[in-house]
């Protein structure tokens, strides 16, 4: 971890913005008690904390309680910005254009043979039969990708905030390097999973962009933001930010990026940093 004299803590931070999964959140999921005392200060310091996360809204819910204020969250890599004290009402939509879409899963098919698809919707998760079962949603349609992104009705017209593609062999980085040669023109490609499971939302749309929107909307400059991150899906973000943390374990290439580094999520590495801002103040 950095050290107090070296700190690259600017003077007053205004925002800070953490990812969940391997940052915020122990490996079992929760946050610590040190951490929701920590973030509750942090906004009665008159620091926003803004949750910017690869998750889908509807699995915010193991931190909804800890949003003070106003209430957002950045959910599926900046595709979405959504209200949670409004129940997860979707505040702006950044949607993957289902025509796009179907080039990507084409272009992958023909690099990765074996590649399997999900669609993200704003109401829910659709898959492929062969992709890998996960919190399979009771109201999914299970169909091939090109069939679940051709909107037949109003249900399935609703806006696609992510493309799931899981290759069962592949290494993780390679997958992904492969992806963003085949398709990186068309698409933001990026991973946050130790599977090889990439994450793919239109061309742009990251959380570095979505989160430096929501920061000009509130006057915010990046040189006010402190960032925290584990994974190759935080890399925009966390170079973005004016002062950068990667948690102790996060992926090479987060912790060569960040401008400073903390102890890992199960030592509540977001939360030591947060009290070292506020001890400062």
């Amino acid at each position: 971890m950095t050290s107090p004299d070296d700190s690259p803590l600017p003077a007053r931070p205004r925002l800070i913005a953490t990812d969940l999964d391997g940052t915020l959140l122990h490996d079992d999921r929760f946050v610590s008690d040190r951490t929701v005392a920590a973030l509750a200060a942090a906004e009665k310091a008159g620091i926003e904390v803004f949750f910017v996360t690869g998750r889908p809204a509807r699995w915010m819910d193991v931190v909804r309680d800890h949003v003070h204020g106003h209430g957002l969250a950045i959910c599926a890599n900046g595709a979405a910005v959504v209200d949670l004290h409004a129940g997860g009402h979707l505040v702006k939509v950044r949607p993957l254009d289902r025509e796009v879409a179907v080039d990507v899963v084409r272009a992958l098919r023909d690099v990765a043979p074996g590649t399997t698809f999900a669609v993200e919707l704003t109401t829910g998760i659709h898959y492929e039969p062969a992709y890998p079962p996960f919190q399979q949603d009771p109201g999914a349609t299970v169909a091939t990708a090109e069939k679940l992104l051709r909107a037949t009705d109003e249900a399935s017209a609703d806006p696609v905030v992510k493309l799931l593609a899981h290759h069962p062999d592949l290494p993780p980085d390679g997958f992904l390097t492969l992806a963003r040669t085949a398709a990186g023109d068309r698409a933001s490609i990026t991973r946050s999973s130790p599977t090889a499971l990439l994450e793919i939302s239109g061309l742009g749309v990251s959380k570095a962009s979505t989160l430096a929107l929501c920061c000009a909307e509130r006057g915010i400059s990046s040189d006010e933001v402190v960032a925290f991150g584990d994974m190759p899906n935080d890399l925009e973000m966390l170079t973005w930010a004016g002062t950068s943390y990667a948690m102790g374990n996060a992926h090479p290439d987060v912790l060569a990026a960040a401008s400073g580094r903390t102890v890992t999520n199960n030592e509540d590495g977001v939360a030591v940093v947060i009290e070292e801002i506020l001890a400062r103040l």
